[in-house]
């Protein structure tokens, strides 16, 4: 920090400009010092905690669960604050409490025979809390996260709740005392949990991929958008669902594909409103004889949410959509020849007759060959009857309101990737050549690699959601519409940085047995992760330290089972992808990885399985979680040594200079 007696004013001069628009803000002597003094204090607050979720996959209840416990913050909260003063049960009560004020207070009522002094009990104790969580930031910050109704008695609660004095504490006492007879102890109950979830978390960062396989995606996105302070990193599934929102065909049958293949259909019938009748009608009249045994759901058989009748319409629906989506990828593979994925067009390689299909000069035995309305002559070509019901969808998604104020959100506060306190986030990868030099990518016939790849590709998605004519904009139709192709490449194709593999092998996973043919291969980047050296290049590439960074990814699973590591390349990259799908969990063994970064270091915590929401508030069963210390810091990091504590060192330095040209008059104070 640059001291007031070395400040010149030819510096002031200098800055002169930007120095009298900021003697806006800050008209007098008295004004500017105030601000000064307010923004050392908040440098010399502790690091605030940020969580760190990646591969969510629409499931909805754990993502709340884990969010409201923020990965064993707020049990670790509680633990520090009563220790052995308390016993396990009424800890984890308290702690439930907090989760699910509503739903738990039910039950108590259901139980307690004197509730008064089960309010008055329990509110002082939720008083500790919160003041522990609150302690890290500044008064102001806890007084905007305050609900409205009860800001002035929070206030109160938090401030003399910490004195000692017997006076203070028969003060504290007659406020919790006055909320329980004027029958508010429910509704502050409620308040005080919320607040306390808040203030656990300052900020939320999720790492891509919270559509497809679980049923609530759309919930996800709903709550998030009322979620205090997050960013997302896209995934390749959420680029798929926002491809399908911008108006390219091609990613709308991939999404409808999925969640028929998971049989969930809540996302889009009841989350979006999307109008399945006409396909539904469509997949009986060509495909009401075809037992579609490919095409069966996954993990609906067991469930009571669908009867046997259910299933096979949904496998007919799937089956007839996915016909549709090769078809239209095979045309958008025609069009962009500049996608080199010519070797991914295999309806023209079919050979109905003998039951066989060519790819790359091998002949395989299909599995499946009652193809409708492919027309040998044309295959690529949609029936009449796809091509209206294609029209139907696509005005389906378009007149969505949700699902324009849900990707709305997801471009408003989502990136391709994120540098935040020394931390890089995104989802899958940066392409690399087979020496780990970065990949070479063409797009729009410039060469783009590295972090100007990922800058292009995010350029991209933003110019897919242009409307040009309601928004006055010079671009031509032609690059919005390419961009919106260019949605679906980035969902499937090899130089995608959110997909990076050699191919998606749907076909070959629905119509061939081979199981080699399958098989999909990852790109380089994948084989450089463990590499501390790959990591250092990545690093220098966004103008990140070498030393204390990180690269924090999900998309692929880490399969903990099989003793894989989430750990690679000696912690300087950090895998959270762990299980969250329960599709993943079979060869995961586990629910999930999650990461929190407080001011004591940087922990990782594995996740056992979330049994249920009802058994979470009936019994307390928590998420069974394992914390790892990664990093641990002997002094509490503060918010000087974060991005934030930058800024604010150089808000500092500026009424400084401000400061200096009052007292030397080259500035005029205002009255």
């Amino acid at each position: 920090m640059t001291p007031l007696s070395l400040i010149t004013p030819e510096s002031i001069i200098e800055d002169m400009r930007y120095l009298k628009l900021l003697s806006r803000s800050f008209p007098t002597i008295g004004h500017a010092s105030t601000e000064i003094i307010n923004l050392e204090a908040i440098l010399n607050l502790p690091k605030g905690t940020e969580h760190f979720l990646s591969d969510i996959h629409g499931e909805n209840e754990a993502f709340e669960h884990v969010l409201k416990n923020a990965s064993g913050t707020v049990r670790r909260k509680v633990e520090e604050i009563f220790g052995q003063t308390l016993r396990e049960s009424v800890k984890r009560d308290i702690c439930t409490l907090i989760y699910y004020p509503v739903q738990k207070l039910n039950r108590v009522k259901e139980v307690e025979t004197d509730l008064d002094d089960w309010y008055m009990t329990t509110l002082n104790q939720l008083v500790k809390v919160c003041q522990n969580v609150s302690s890290k930031y500044t008064r102001s910050k806890v007084r905007k996260a305050l609900p409205k109704d009860f800001s002035y008695i929070i206030q109160e609660l938090l401030h003399e709740g910490s004195q000692q004095h017997v006076d203070k504490q028969a003060y504290t006492n007659q406020i919790i005392a006055t909320i329980i007879s004027t029958k508010r102890a429910d509704e502050f109950i409620e308040a005080m949990c919320n607040l306390i979830q808040q203030l656990a978390i300052d900020s939320l960062h999720i790492v891509g991929d919270i559509y497809d396989r679980g049923n609530g995606a759309h919930k996800i996105v709903e709550r998030l958008r009322h979620y205090h302070n997050f960013d997302i990193q896209w995934g390749n599934h959420d680029i798929l669902w926002m491809g399908a929102a911008s108006g390219n065909d091609a990613s709308m049958a991939n999404a409808i594909r999925i969640s028929l293949r998971y049989g969930n259909l809540d996302p889009l019938e009841y989350g979006y409103s999307i109008n399945m009748l006409p396909l539904a009608t469509f997949a009986m009249d060509v495909y009401g004889d075809d037992p579609c045994t490919p095409f069966m759901p996954r993990g609906v058989q067991s469930s009571a949410k669908y009867k046997d009748k259910d299933i096979r319409l949904i496998a007919q629906m799937h089956k007839a959509i996915a016909i549709i989506q090769f078809k239209l990828e095979a045309n958008l593979i025609k069009k962009h020849p500049e996608y080199e994925m010519q070797s991914r067009l295999h309806l023209d390689k079919m050979n109905l007759d003998k039951g066989t299909v060519t790819i790359a000069g091998k002949e395989y035995e299909m599995v499946d060959t009652n193809f409708p309305t492919i027309d040998p002559k044309d295959p690529c070509k949609l029936s009449l009857e796809e091509d209206l019901l294609v029209q139907k969808l696509h005005t389906s998604f378009a007149k969505s309101d949700r699902m324009k104020k849900h990707m709305a959100c997801l471009l408003k506060y989502g990136s391709m990737f994120l540098v935040v306190n020394s931390n890089l986030l995104f989802h899958a990868s940066i392409p690399l050549n087979k020496d780990g030099s970065f990949k070479e990518v063409e797009i729009e016939g410039e060469i783009f690699k590295g972090k100007q790849l990922l800058e292009k590709v995010d350029s991209m998605v933003r110019i897919a959601y242009f409307d040009h004519e309601e928004l006055d904009i010079d671009r031509d139709h032609e690059d919005v519409e390419s961009a919106r192709d260019y949605m679906w490449y980035l969902w499937c194709g090899k130089n995608s940085p959110l997909f990076d593999k050699d191919k998606m092998a749907t076909f070959e996973n629905y119509f061939l047995k081979d199981k080699d043919i399958r098989k999909e291969v990852k790109g380089y980047y994948y084989t450089f992760r463990d590499d501390p050296e790959m990591c250092n290049q990545i690093f220098k590439e966004f103008d990140m330290p070498i030393k204390d960074s990180h690269i924090i990814n999900g998309h692929v699973p880490v399969k903990q089972s099989k003793g894989e590591s989430p750990l690679k390349a000696d912690g300087k990259l950090i895998v959270i992808d762990g299980g969250f799908s329960k599709a993943y969990r079979s060869t995961t063994g586990i629910a999930g990885y999650t990461l929190v970064y407080h001011s004591h270091g940087l922990q990782l915590v594995q996740h056992e399985p979330f049994e249920s929401t009802k058994k979470a508030i009936d019994e307390g069963a928590d998420i069974k979680s394992t914390s790892f210390l990664l990093e641990f810091t002997s002094q509490r990091m503060r918010v000087r040594d974060t991005d934030k504590g930058h800024v604010l060192n150089k808000q500092i330095q500026d009424l400084r200079k401000l400061l200096v040209g009052y007292r030397i008059g080259l500035i005029k104070e205002k009255n």
